[in-house]
C-alpha cells in the first residue's frame, strides 16, 4: 500500500471514528516512522533556553494521555480498568497547570514558576517543561496498597512513553525522572493526601 492511499485510509477512518481537532491532525499528518521515533528515543539532560509554542504543547499533551476515541472519552494511554486515574500537570515558566484532556486545555492552578522544585538535579530548573504525573490513589485498580502503587507506576509508564516518543519524533529532548523531594513539592502544588507524585519528565529543545 503507497503511503498517499494510507494516509487517506487514515483520514477517512478518523471521520469514521468522530475525531476532531487535534485527535483528526495527530491521525492523518504525515510524519516520521515509529520505528523511526524508536530508534531516535533517548534521555537528554541539557535544554536550550527556548519555551515550546503554544501548538507543539497542545500536540505534546494530546500525545501524552488526550483523548483519541471522544465518543467514549478513551486516552492515547492506557489506565487498568480504564480508571484514566494519572493527572498531568504542567510546570512552566508562567506557573503550574493541569492538564484538562477532555477540554485539550491547560487550567492554572499557581502562578509560581515550580521548575526547580520538580526533581534534585539541577538540570531541571532550565528544561523549559516538567510534567509531574500525580495519580489519585483512591481510583487505582488494585486490592491493596502494593497493588495499587505497583498499577500507578504501570499506568504512568505508558504516558511517559508516550511523550518520549513524541519527543523523538519532533526532535525534542526529554528524560524521565523520579529523584523527586516529594513531600516538597507535593506541598508546593497544595496536593490532597490521596494524591500520589509518581514521576516527572523534563521536555525541552536539545541545548545547541
Amino acid at each position: 500500500m503507497e503511503r498517499r492511499e494510507f494516509l487517506g485510509m487514515a483520514g477517512a477512518l478518523a471521520v469514521g471514528l468522530g475525531l476532531s481537532g487535534t485527535a483528526a491532525a495527530a491521525a492523518v499528518e504525515p510524519g516520521v516512522t515509529l520505528e523511526a521515533a524508536l530508534r531516535a528515543r533517548q534521555s537528554m539532560r541539557e535544554y536550550a533556553d527556548r519555551d515550546l509554542p503554544e501548538a507543539l504543547l497542545t500536540k505534546l499533551l494530546w500525545a501524552a494521555c488526550g483523548m483519541n476515541r471522544p465518543d467514549s472519552g478513551k486516552r492515547t494511554a492506557p489506565t487498568a480498568l480504564n480508571r484514566q486515574e494519572i493527572a498531568v500537570f504542567v510546570a512552566r515558566r508562567a506557573g503550574l497547570f493541569l492538564y484538562d484532556a477532555k477540554a485539550g486545555a491547560l487550567h492554572q492552578k499557581s502562578p509560581e514558576d515550580l521548575r526547580a522544585a520538580t526533581g534534585k538535579q539541577a538540570y531541571v530548573a532550565t528544561a523549559p517543561l516538567n510534567l509531574v504525573y500525580v495519580a489519585d490513589m483512591d481510583r487505582v485498580a488494585g486490592n491493596t496498597a502494593e497493588e495499587k502503587l505497583i498499577t500507578a507506576g504501570l499506568d504512568t509508564g505508558f504516558i511517559s512513553q508516550n511523550v518520549y516518543l513524541f519527543c523523538a519524533a519532533q526532535g525534542l529532548a526529554t528524560v524521565a525522572r523520579t529523584g523527586i523531594d516529594v513531600p516538597a513539592l507535593a506541598r508546593a502544588m497544595r496536593l490532597a493526601s490521596h494524591e500520589r507524585i509518581i514521576m516527572a519528565q523534563c521536555v525541552g529543545y536539545p541545548k545547541a
